[in-house]
């Protein structure tokens, strides 16, 4: 299976316990705009058909080449087609898990203040990072505020790309030019947008700025 590289831009996560036939025609909207990846955050219902949820948004992401990952449960990835798994937290046995995948794969760490875990990532040869949190956000109210100081340090200890994550809206994106960055890391920004497309055109619009 090809594994498609993340391209710079909007990164959509979307939220499972979300209505799926809502979230499902949301998606076939979005994907017809400039998406960089689709990650699939591990917030499943205790009922929720996992497998089939996964391979309904491969589906929808397949024809248009936008990769595809899961939220931790990188184990999905030895019997789904999806193209990588991004870590909340650095995998302790991240060695054993790349022999069980045996594949290749994309990869991805969410990070905070601590250069550490920058430097884990990049001794790892991850292929992004994602600061989280930039701004109070109701989606990521387990992130502590990132210091945009580790964020412009990033660059010099980290080659692959970088996101932003947490409580980012078109209208606080100006507070970000400063910053060295990739791209943006979007949850009901999108996702909780009556125009999910016209949402991702304003973020965009606010990128190429």
């Amino acid at each position: 299976m090809r594994t498609p590289a993340i391209q710079p831009g909007i990164y959509l996560i979307i939220d499972p316990s979300m209505n799926e036939d809502v979230l499902f025609n949301k998606l076939e909207v979005i994907v017809k705009e400039n998406i960089s990846a689709i990650q699939v955050w591990d917030h499943f219902q205790d009922e929720q058909s996992v497998e089939g949820f996964l391979l309904k948004i491969c589906q929808i992401a397949r024809p248009f080449d936008i990769p595809v990952l899961i939220n931790n449960q990188w184990k999905y990835l030895t019997k789904m087609p999806l193209h990588g798994v991004h870590f909340d937290e650095a995998p302790e046995n991240y060695e054993d898990i790349r022999k069980m995948i045996n594949r290749a794969f994309i990869t991805g760490l969410t990070c905070n203040n601590h250069l550490s875990q920058i430097r884990w990532a990049s001794e790892n040869n991850f292929d992004y990072i994602s600061f989280c949190s930039l701004f109070p956000s109701a989606t990521a109210n387990s992130c502590e505020l990132v210091n945009f100081e580790t964020v412009q340090q990033a660059k010099t200890v980290f080659k692959g790309s970088v996101f932003l994550a947490g409580g980012i809206i078109p209208g606080n994106m100006p507070l970000l030019e400063e910053l060295d960055y990739d791209g943006i890391a979007i949850v009901s920004g999108i996702m909780g947008s009556e125009n999910p497309a016209e949402a991702i055109r304003n973020y965009i619009q606010q990128l190429k700025k």
